[in-house]
Formats: C-alpha cells, structure tokens, sequence
C-alpha cells in the first residue's frame, strides 16, 4: 500500500521545483494549517538567503515503529509540500535515528529479552539483534521503520546517528559543543536534580573496554585536541577519548540541539510532552552558533479511558490495527484534524475518520483551487487527488448494513449495494470495494459481539407498527430522502418527548445501537420490504407488554 500513491509525482514536483530561481516569500496562503506552518520555513528561507529547506523527523530505534511515528512523517510531509507550493523551492526530509543511543531497557515485544539484558547500556548498532535477521538491533529497527515509511510511500532520507558520527559528518560540531562546553552546563545543569547534576556531562564517551555508553562528569575537556578526559567509576581508571570518529555521542538534548546546528535543520516536529526539550535544546542551538529550527508543537493521542498512550504500555491503537479497518487514507485524515489539539486514539474513532475522509474527497473536484487547498484529502494525497470518486456509500452505514445483515463476507453486502445502485462494482467504486473488505472486518470483531437490543415501551410499539406499515405502503424505488421524510412524519405522530428520542428507538431497539445513521438511507440501502420484515422481527423477538 502506498500513502496517497503520490511519491513519484510528488518527485516530479519537487525536481521542478529545484530548478526555478524563486525567492522564499509568501505574501499570501491558503487558511490551512500546513501552509501556515509552510510560511514560516519560507520566511526563515528568505531572511537567510538560502535557497533549500531541510525537514526533519527524529526517530528513537529503540521500539517498533508505531501510530505516532506515521503521524509526525505525515504531518510533516504535508508542512514539507505544503513549502515547495508556496516558494517553488527544493527541500529534503531527514529522518534521522539515534540508533547509537544506549540500551536503557529491553523492551516487552522483542524475543530473547534475557539475551538483551546482557547488553543494557551499549549502542543499540553494537547488540545482537533478537530477531537474528539483521546485523544488530538497531539495524533490525532501522530496517524495520524504512519498511514501515516506504510501505505508505514517503519520501524521506533515512540518516543513522551512527553512520554520521562515525563517519566524521559531526566531528566539527562536536569541537563547537567542547569550545562552548561550560555554556551548555549553564543551560543544562539547573534543570536537573542534585544526583543528575553532579554526574552530569552533555559529552557521553564509548567506553574502550565494555563498550557502555558513559554517563559520567568530565575531568577535563580540551577543544584543541578534541578529547575529553573522564574515570570509570567502577575501577576508578582515567580514559581520554576523542569526540571524533563515533568514540563519543552527546546526551540527547545536546544531541539534538548539535544535530540543529550541525546539519542546519529549518523545521522540526514534536509532541507535547517535549516542549520544554525543545526550548533548552532551541538555547543550546543558539549557543552554538545557530537558530533552532521552526518548531510545530503537536499533541499526545490519548487511549479510550482518556490516558496517554504510551507505546511501552501498549494502550493504544497500532497502525497495522487501523489498516485493518479502514484504509491509510483516513488514518491521514485523522492525523490531518486539529494536531494541536489532544484526541481519543481508539478503535470507535475510526468510522468518523473514515467518513470524514470521503466527505472531503467527495466535495474536491466542485472546489476551486483556493479553496482545495484547504480541504484536508488535498493534503492527504500532497495535492494530487486520485481520480476516482469517494464512496456512494458511508462507512457507517455499510457498518449498519453489515449488522443488521449479519454480514461475514463482502458478498453478501454487495448484493445489497448492486440493488441500490444497479452500476456499482469493485472496478467503478474502488474505494467502496475496499471499504466493504474494512466494515466486514470492523463488524466482526467490533459489532457483532456487542449488540445490545432493549424491549420497546407500548408507545415506542405503536410507532414501529406505525412505521412498518408506513414503509410497506411507499413503493419498493423510494428515494432515500422521501423514506426519511415518511419517518420523521411517523416519529411527530406518537408521544416522543423530542424525534430524537423516535431516532434512539429505532437504533436500539432495530440495530441493538445506542447509535446508527440516517435511517432514511439506510432503508433505501436495505430495502423497503427488508426494512419493513426487520421491524416485525424485532417485535416478535420482544414480548407485548401487559
């Protein structure tokens, strides 16, 4: 599956783009939230004289790639393309892994757990790979997340901390952290506690004998030399180390800010729970000799209880989880919506999503160019919408149709749709062939079991006798909108204290919802004769009341 399936196009755009002589300035831009974030990078570009854009995401190898990850590269792709249609000029993604940082515990999803214990502590490109398919872990999750962004089509650079320090692209930043050393304890050192303080060093020397990434004070630092001198607490024996040639690495906020100055990085996502990183980091930066990138503040997805998701826990909802159930598409869409604002990362969200996502490609091809740069499926697919249309069909509602049916293989459903659109195929309606595969698989595991049916009260009867007989007297071609209209009259007849009281009992006492769509369209999507015998089941299931 690619994301949008637009890397190549998005290719071409941008080597067009590389070659025009444009300067980076925006006067004007469309009300969305890329864009906005897009005039900043261009803003930065022109005071500077530059001509090229560097975003980048970070990306700690430690873990599997997850939801969260998908959401910082997409959201930020869109920023990225978002700048080549505002200036015309050429940019790269950098996603960059801090493959080289140290193994602080084993995580729970890895096989041979007790094999990693042995080596907590060591770069995570110097331990054996559990998994025994690469040359080391952090090989292992580097494969593991270029497989996760190429499998949505993004296009990226991948950059390993390792390679870089290794191979001396840092070397020159790394004699700026020592010349500007005791700055950056200013900075750092009275955001931590007495203990951390004490034995804290930005620099982090590779230990010559264990192999350890040192957390230890330095006795002494010399930028001539491009050594830091420093003793093993455990035998007390003095090491001098260069920062060259990946003998060192630097505590992550160093590293980051040195990353900043190093590679001269314009734009940088983040989530909430980093924001006060992002400030020392930004300080650290400047300290060096640079301004920190333009930073984009988004916030944390939170599990269905309304707690933080946190990927050690595992209490949210996995990419491979969403894919199931809907497609990429509208995982963009939902990542797309308020970034900035905290959202329920559940599996009851994604319906919406989905619905939300057709709505947007639907109303496309009628908006001029303005105004679809402001619709988020533009975005989604990097502005090049595909050419097929949405779904005639809701989600919701085939989620409905697939209850109420029983549905357990697209079959079934599909004989429903070709009746109420005799033209519909998995060839005209592509999405709503894949749509039909997702709600099969979202009803199985999600509706089937939870169904929930009440007995209706003797008024609530009468209304559903009202309205079987209302719906088998229209005739069987009735448009969607002339059944809703009947259905509302037949609700306005019977004492419900407000309609959408007459709504609720048709939901749960027809579907077993608290829930459901527009009952109009769903009638005409079922069918009137369908309808009418689902009404008169449901009654026979529950006993007349005395």
């Amino acid at each position: 599956m690619t994301f949008g399936g637009v890397v190549h196009s998005f290719r071409r755009m941008s080597d067009k783009a590389s070659q025009k002589s444009v300067q980076a300035v925006t006067p004007s831009h469309p009300k969305a939230w890329p864009f906005e974030e897009a005039a900043k990078v261009a803003r930065r570009l022109a005071a500077s004289g530059r001509t090229e854009a560097l975003f980048e995401t970070g990306y700690g190898p430690s873990g599997l790639p997850h939801i969260g990850t998908f959401g910082e590269v997409a959201r930020t792709s869109w920023v990225r393309h978002a700048f080549t249609r505002l200036t015309g000029l050429p940019s790269k993604l950098l996603a960059f892994s801090d493959d080289m940082d140290g193994l602080r515990k084993v995580p729970d999803n890895v096989p041979n757990k007790e094999m990693l214990t042995e080596y907590l502590g060591k770069p995570l490109t110097r331990i054996p790979d559990p998994f025994g398919t690469h040359d080391s872990f952090g090989a292992h999750n580097n494969a593991r997340l270029r497989a996760f962004l190429d499998s949505f089509g993004f296009e990226y650079e991948f950059a390993s901390s390792t390679e870089y320090y290794a191979s001396g692209r840092f070397d020159a930043a790394l004699i700026r952290v020592l010349e500007c050393h005791d700055k950056v304890l200013e900075v750092i050192l009275p955001t931590l506690g007495p203990d951390r303080r004490a034995s804290y060093s930005p620099i982090l020397p590779i230990h010559p004998k264990t192999g350890i990434v040192m957390q230890v004070p330095m006795e002494k630092i010399d930028p001539a030399a491009g050594t830091v001198v420093w003793r093993d607490p455990d035998t007390n024996e003095a090491f001098e180390t260069s920062v060259k040639g990946g003998q060192c690495k630097l505590q992550w906020k160093a590293d980051w800010a040195m990353r900043w100055y190093a590679l001269g990085v314009d734009y940088e996502m983040s989530g909430k729970d980093l924001i006060d990183s992002v400030r020392l980091s930004g300080r650290l930066c400047r300290i060096l000799g640079a301004p920190p990138p333009e930073n984009f503040t988004y916030e944390l997805f939170l599990d269905d209880t309304g707690q933080k998701i946190s990927k050690s826990k595992g209490n949210g909802l996995s990419v491979d989880e969403w894919l199931r159930y809907a497609p990429a598409e509208s995982l963009g869409q939902f990542m797309y919506n308020q970034p900035q604002r905290a959202k329920r990362l559940y599996f009851d969200v994604i319906p919406r999503a989905v619905d939300e996502y057709i709505a947007n490609i639907d109303k496309a091809p009628a908006q001029a160019e303005a105004e679809v740069q402001t619709n988020p499926a533009w975005h989604v697919h990097l502005g090049h919408l595909p050419n097929h249309a949405g779904s005639p069909i809701s989600f919701a509602m085939l989620l409905n149709l697939a209850s109420v049916a029983n549905a357990e293989t697209p079959d079934i459903l599909w004989g429903f749709i070709r009746r109420y659109n005799p033209g519909a195929t998995p060839d005209t309606e592509p999405l709503l062939a894949r749509l039909v595969e997702h709600a099969i698989a979202f009803y199985h595991d999600f509706i089937a079991t939870k169904k929930q049916f009440r007995e209706p009260e003797p008024f609530e009867r009468a209304a559903l006798e009202d309205l079987a007989a209302t719906l088998a007297a229209l005739p069987p071609d009735t448009p969607a909108e002339a059944i809703q209209h009947a259905v509302f009259e037949v609700g306005k007849r019977h004492p419900f204290p407000e309609l959408r009281a007459w709504f609720g009992c048709l939901y749960q006492v027809l579907l077993g919802q608290h829930e459901g769509p527009r009952f109009g369209g769903f009638a005409a999507l079922y069918g009137l004769p369908a309808t009418v015998d689902l009404i008169g089941k449901s009654l026979a299931r529950a006993p007349v009341a005395a």
